[in-house]
């Protein structure tokens, strides 16, 4: 199996870059790209707008359904942005998918992905969530590890060289 008929799970806090660097792995790929955040309930996004952190059962659904959407891009691939905070949510993220999924953890400081969020405009999820976000955080262990610090296009030949094992 190719680097391109792979699930290519782009997973940190928010403010990490997932969408922007998952739009531009996908066009270097030729797969679609899927913002997770696309597919959040209502209710979860009305709780975070209001600054209310998910809990575990409010991610369940949400997981589930991306898991499913993962399934049915097996063989052909795609990128889906995920937060993907936990391992028991990185677990049935990638269930029923074992050798399909490469992880891709952005990873940077509070200090540095609340710089981010400041200056960014329109989205859900306030600046005030993201310590709650790094409370929860169990960073892995596994997978291709980003600096936020990088450029989108340099994040992308990274992992792109990681990819193609070169």
């Amino acid at each position: 199996m190719g680097p391109i008929e792979k699930i290519y799970y782009v997973m940190g806090v928010s403010g990490s870059g997932k969408t922007t660097l998952g739009q531009e792995l996908a066009r270097h790929l030729g797969i679609p790209f899927l913002d997770g955040d696309d597919f959040h309930p209502a209710e979860n996004l009305q709780k975070m707008a209001a600054g209310t952190p998910l809990e575990d059962a409010d991610r369940l659904g949400w997981l589930l359904r991306l898991n499913q959407l993962a399934k049915s891009h097996k063989g052909t691939g795609a990128v889906i942005a995920c937060s993907a905070l936990k391992e028991k949510y990185r677990e049935l993220l990638q269930s029923g998918l074992q050798g399909e999924v490469r992880w891709i953890y952005l990873q940077g400081s509070y200090e540095q992905i609340h710089d981010r969020m400041q200056k960014r405009k329109g989205h859900f999820m306030p600046a005030g969530l993201l310590r709650s976000q790094f409370e929860t955080l169990e960073p892995p262990s596994y997978g291709i590890h980003v600096p936020v610090t990088l450029s989108p296009g340099d994040a992308v030949q990274r992992i792109l060289i990681e990819i193609n094992g070169l």
